[in-house]
């Protein structure tokens, strides 16, 4: 795969819910981001979303969209129990992929999506665009550069306050229903950037009839004594804020720490500092571009959203699932990876 000789990137879009409108929305702005193509299950899906976009072809199906000699990567923005087979066609078409979190249903299929790219030599990443925020790196480098001394504790939550009817597809198991999966992913994630993969895992849930987690928190432990207090539900508005706790100082993350406007770092003798992001924060046009910095560079890893990253984040979210006795209905083995 590679990239016009104009450095132009062409996406393909699968799927054509709502975080594919805002993503295609976003790549309006990003300059040599063209939209080539669009799939969904069904043609009038498809066409449908081509027209409100300005979208030249439309494909009632997959295969067409992979076959598509003028896409250079496709977006899997299908819910997340569809990112196997999904990103995994893509792949073994010859395809580029960005895949929405989280990023498979469990490690064992996010384990064999990552070897898939490295075998064939082709671009995975994770669309976890908390990651690419200016303001999450900001953060992420104060801490690694020991602003707040050794992190001792960190915090985050993220909660909606529903309540999601049994029929919704977040209280189905046959598309990995549940608060985890949805919205857990990111307390985890901000956790595991700041201090990487837990050496233990503890977690309490309440589960729905249908056996999906609606409120879930977690305590994660690092060796280095540090750990971390996650939570989140599909039953309560939490308040949706981080901090980072260090042997020297803090840092406060204000509500919807996984795109913050703002963050402040209390040093010890100091005076409170403020970083302010002046960019939208919302916008998913970051991960775009890391993804098109990637391809133009001949990258099949992004250094921003690392791969072995990824598989760990989906190693904690099988363990926390095991604490818990949240079980969907593909998975056969007889035990989930454990931390």
């Amino acid at each position: 795969m590679t990239t016009r000789t104009d450095g132009g990137v062409r996406w393909g879009i699968l799927a054509t819910g709502g975080i594919a409108e805002r993503f295609v929305t976003d790549l309006a702005g990003l300059d040599g981001a063209e939209v080539v193509a669009v799939a969904s299950r069904t043609e009038a899906s498809a066409r449908a979303f081509a027209d409100r976009f300005g979208i030249g072809r439309a494909y009632g199906g997959w295969d067409g969209l992979f076959a598509d000699p003028e896409v250079d990567v496709v977006y899997v923005a299908t819910p997340h129990h569809a990112h196997r087979e999904a990103a995994g066609r893509a792949l073994e078409a010859g395809k580029a992929v960005l895949c929405e979190k989280a990023f498979t249903l469990n490690a064992r299929e996010a384990e064999e999506l990552v070897a898939l790219s490295r075998e064939r030599g082709l671009f995975l990443m994770e669309a976890m665009w908390m990651y690419c925020n200016p303001l999450i790196r900001r953060l992420a480098e104060l801490v690694g550069d020991g602003a707040i001394g050794d992190v001792r504790t960190v915090q985050a939550d993220f909660g909606l306050a529903g309540p999601f009817d049994p029929g919704h597809r977040l209280r189905d198991p046959a598309v990995g229903g549940g608060a985890l999966l949805d919205l857990g992913v990111y307390p985890v994630s901000f956790a595991q950037l700041l201090l990487g993969e837990p050496d233990s895992v503890q977690a309490h849930a309440r589960l729905s009839p249908e056996g999906v987690d609606l409120n879930t928190g977690m305590l994660l432990g690092w060796a280095s004594g540090a750990s971390a207090l996650l939570s989140c539900s599909l039953e309560a508005d939490t308040p949706l804020t981080a901090s980072v706790t260090g042997t020297r100082g803090r840092i406060d993350v204000p509500r919807g720490f996984f795109f913050p406007e703002r963050f402040t770092l209390l040093r010890d003798g100091a005076e409170p500092e403020e970083f302010v992001n002046a960019d939208d924060p919302h916008s998913m046009r970051h991960e775009a571009a890391e993804v098109m910095r990637c391809l133009r560079a001949g990258e099949t890893e992004s250094p921003l959203v690392p791969l072995d990253g990824t598989l760990a984040v989906m190693r904690t979210l099988d363990a926390v699932r095991d604490r818990v006795g949240v079980r969907y209905p593909r998975e056969q083995e007889p035990e989930l990876t454990r931390v």
